[in-house]
C-alpha cells in the first residue's frame, strides 16, 4: 500500500448529509468518543497488565480465557451458530458437541498445554474442535490446509503436535508421511470409509457430553499459528488466551467506535454493534480459518456476539452472493478482492443484499478504487477494512466508514490497548509522522515463536513487536504503510516468502540463479513472478520449474510469472540480486 503524504483528499460526498468542511469535526468527535468509551468503569476502559515482564495495556473487561468466552454463549441457546449446505447447528447443538469433543480429548489423553493440530477446510468442525481444544486448556494448531506432505510433517514435528483431526484430503496427506508419527493419535472428519489408524468423528460424538473442568491462564497459549519465515521453515506463532480475547474486543471496539462517531456528527443514533437487536450478526467464513483473520477477527468475535457463521466449501463470489441474500449475512469479511468480485458479478444486480451492512477486507489492503466502488454500489454495505498480523493475534489499527473513505491509502486507526512507534534501522524512535519501521506494543502481542528463541528475540524487542512494515503515523493516529522491510509477496491475503521459493527453484538441477519478487496482480493484489538464469547447457521451461516447485511447496506458492533469461541476474555493487530493477522492466505478458 502506497502512503499519500499527509492525510489523503475528500473523494466525495458519500456520507448522507455530509459536507467536506466537517471534517475537522467527524476527527474532534472520534477522539472525543474514544475518550468517553475508554474512560474509567466504562465497557471499553483500559487497564494495564504485566506480560512478560511489561507493563502493557489491555481491555479492563477481558474474560480470562476463550474457555470463559465460550460458555458465556450459552445464553444464545436457540439462535443458528452454524451453517454448511444443509446442514445447521444452534448454539444449544454447538454446545453439546463441544463437550462431546472436549470430553473425548481428554479421555484420549490430551491434558492442559497439549497440541492438538487442525488440518482441514473451513467445516463447521473446525470451529467445534478449536472451542473444545480451548475450553479444556489444550493448545491448538492450525495447520494450513495448503500444505504439502512434507511441510505438513514438519508443522506436526515443530509442534510436537499430539493428536492430529483431520478431514479426507489431509487425512490423505498425512498417510504419505505416517511412518514418522508412530504415536500420533488421529481423528477423521467427513471421512466415509476411515483407516483403521483413524477415530471416526462420529465415534468421537458418540461421547458423553460432559465437559471437563479446567483453569486457565490468560498468559497460556491458546494456539499456534504458522507464519511464513523470510529464510528456512515458517514459524509457530504462540497466541495467548489474553491476546485471542483482547483481539476480540479490539474488534468490536474499532468498529463501534468509528461507528459511533460518525453517527453523533451527523446527529443520528449510534448504530448497536453488539447484538441484541432484531436481526442477528451473521458473516460468511471465505478466508482460512487457520489464520487470524478468519478465526480470531470473524469467527471469534462472531461468536461472542451471538452471531451466525456460514461456511463455504470454496470461494465463489455468485456462491456468496446467493448465501448473503438467503441467510441474511450482515458482514461480510474477506480479503479484498473478494469483495470486488462481489459488486462486479453479474448477480449483484438481482440478488437482495439489503441485510449487508459491510465489506470488509483483511489481510491486504483495500485498493482505493474499490474504497469508492463499494461506497457507490454497495447498497448501503461500507467499506472497511483493518491492518494486523498473527503476531498480535489479529488486529492493530482499523478503518471504517467515513474515516476509510477520507483517509483511504492508511491501514487505520491504531486501537486505543497499543503503544505505537517508528524507528529507524538503528532502533532510534523517530518523531510523529517521518517514516520508520511500525512497532507495537500491547496484551496481544503473541509470547513468542515455538521452538525459535533467536526468531523471537529479533521480532520482541523489550516488550515491543517489531512488525517489519515501514510506514508512519498521522496526527489523527492513523498508520500509514509505505513499503515492507521483510522480503515476500502478499498474495491474496497469504504471506509467501521470496527465499522460500528461491529454495525450492535452486533445488532444479537446471537453475543456476534465480530470484522471486512480486507482480501486481488486479484480483490477488499481488502474484508472485521468478526470473530465472538457467544452468549452462540446460533450457527449462517455465511449465515445467512451476510443476516442480509445487513437489516442494504448497501449490499457491508456486510462481505465476516466471522468465526464462538469457543473461545472469542483474546485481548491485554487494553482489545481491537488484530485484527492482527486474520489476520494473518485465513484462508480466511475456513470461511463462
Amino acid at each position: 500500500m502506497q502512503a499519500a503524504p499527509g492525510r489523503a483528499e475528500w473523494i466525495g460526498p458519500v456520507h448522507d448529509g455530509f459536507q467536506c468542511g466537517s471534517k475537522y469535526n467527524m476527527y474532534k468527535e472520534l477522539q472525543e468518543t474514544i475518550a468517553e468509551m475508554t474512560a474509567p468503569g466504562q465497557m471499553f476502559s483500559i487497564t494495564e497488565v504485566n506480560v512478560g515482564g511489561h507493563p502493557v495495556k489491555a481491555w479492563a473487561m477481558a474474560p480470562n480465557s476463550l474457555r470463559d468466552i465460550w460458555l458465556g454463549t450459552a445464553r444464545h441457546a436457540d439462535a443458528d451458530y452454524l451453517v454448511y449446505r444443509d446442514e445447521r447447528w444452534t448454539y444449544a447443538q454447538a454446545h453439546e458437541e463441544v463437550a462431546r469433543i472436549a470430553n473425548w480429548l481428554r479421555a484420549t489423553g490430551i491434558g492442559q498445554h497439549d497440541r492438538v493440530a487442525i488440518a482441514m477446510r473451513n467445516y463447521p468442525e473446525w470451529m467445534l474442535a478449536y472451542w473444545a481444544i480451548a475450553s479444556i486448556g489444550a493448545v491448538s494448531v492450525g495447520v494450513n490446509a495448503w500444505w504439502v506432505p512434507e511441510e505438513l510433517k514438519y508443522g506436526l514435528m515443530d509442534s510436537g503436535t499430539k493428536l492430529l483431526i483431520c478431514d479426507a484430503e489431509r487425512l490423505a496427506r498425512f498417510d504419505e508421511v505416517r511412518d514418522g508419527f508412530a504415536d500420533l493419535r488421529v481423528a477423521a472428519v467427513r471421512v466415509d470409509d476411515s483407516p483403521h489408524w483413524a477415530t471416526p468423528w462420529s465415534e468421537v460424538l458418540a461421547t458423553e457430553p460432559a465437559l471437563p473442568e479446567a483453569s486457565i491462564d490468560p498468559d497460556d497459549d491458546a494456539c499456534i499459528f504458522y507464519t511464513s519465515g523470510t529464510t528456512g521453515n515458517p514459524k509457530g506463532a504462540r497466541l495467548t488466551h489474553r491476546g485471542c480475547v483482547n483481539n476480540i474486543l479490539s474488534v468490536v471496539f474499532g468498529t463501534l467506535s468509528q461507528a459511533t462517531a460518525q453517527a453523533k456528527a451527523l446527529g443520528k443514533e449510534p448504530p448497536n454493534l453488539l447484538g441484541g437487536g432484531r436481526t442477528q450478526l451473521a458473516s460468511i467464513v471465505a478466508t482460512p480459518l487457520f489464520h487470524v483473520t478468519a478465526n480470531n477477527c470473524l469467527a471469534q468475535t462472531a461468536t461472542m456476539g451471538g452471531g451466525k457463521l456460514v461456511h463455504m466449501h470454496k470461494w465463489d463470489a455468485g456462491e456468496a452472493l446467493r448465501l448473503i441474500e438467503e441467510e441474511k449475512i450482515t458482514i461480510f469479511s474477506g480479503v479484498p478482492t473478494m469483495s470486488r468480485e462481489i459488486i462486479n458479478h453479474p448477480d449483484f444486480a438481482t440478488r437482495d443484499t439489503s441485510t449487508l451492512t459491510a465489506l470488509n477486507g483483511g489481510g491486504a489492503a483495500v485498493q482505493p478504487d474499490l474504497i469508492g466502488k463499494i461506497d457507490h454500489a454497495g447498497r448501503g454495505a461500507r467499506p472497511g477494512q483493518g491492518y494486523g498480523m498473527t503476531e498480535v493475534c489479529g488486529m492493530i489499527s482499523t478503518s471504517t466508514g467515513f474515516f476509510l473513505s477520507d483517509k483511504p491509502n492508511s491501514a487505520g486507526l491504531v486501537l486505543p490497548i497499543y503503544d505505537v512507534k517508528c524507528i529507524d534501522k538503528a532502533g532510534n524512535t523517530l518523531p510523529r509522522g517521518q517514516t520508520g519501521e511500525i512497532c507495537v506494543r500491547g496484551s496481544q502481542v503473541i509470547k513468542g515463536y515455538l521452538n525459535r528463541p533467536d526468531a523471537t528475540a529479533e521480532t520482541i524487542v523489550d516488550g515491543w513487536l517489531l512488525t517489519g512494515d515501514i510506514g508512519y503515523i498521522d496526527e489523527d493516529n492513523f498508520i500509514y504503510l509505505v513499503d515492507r522491510a521483510k522480503d515476500m509477496v502478499l498474495r491474496g491475503g497469504e504471506n509467501v516468502y521470496c527465499s522460500e521459493v528461491e529454495t525450492a527453484l535452486y533445488k532444479h538441477p537446471d537453475v543456476a540463479e534465480c530470484t522471486v519478487f512480486s507482480v501486481p496482480d488486479e484480483r490477488l493484489g499481488e502474484e508472485v513472478g521468478a526470473a530465472i538464469f538457467p544452468a549452462p547447457g540446460t533450457q527449462p521451461g517455465a511449465g515445467e520449474l512451476r510443476e516442480f516447485c509445487k513437489t516442494q511447496l504448497a501449490a499457491y506458492k508456486a510462481p505465476r510469472y516466471i522468465w526464462i533469461l538469457d543473461e545472469p541476474l542483474p546485481r548491485n555493487a554487494s553482489g545481491k540480486f537488484v530485484k527492482r530493477t527486474l520489476q520494473e522492466s518485465l513484462d508480466p505478458g511475456a513470461a511463462g
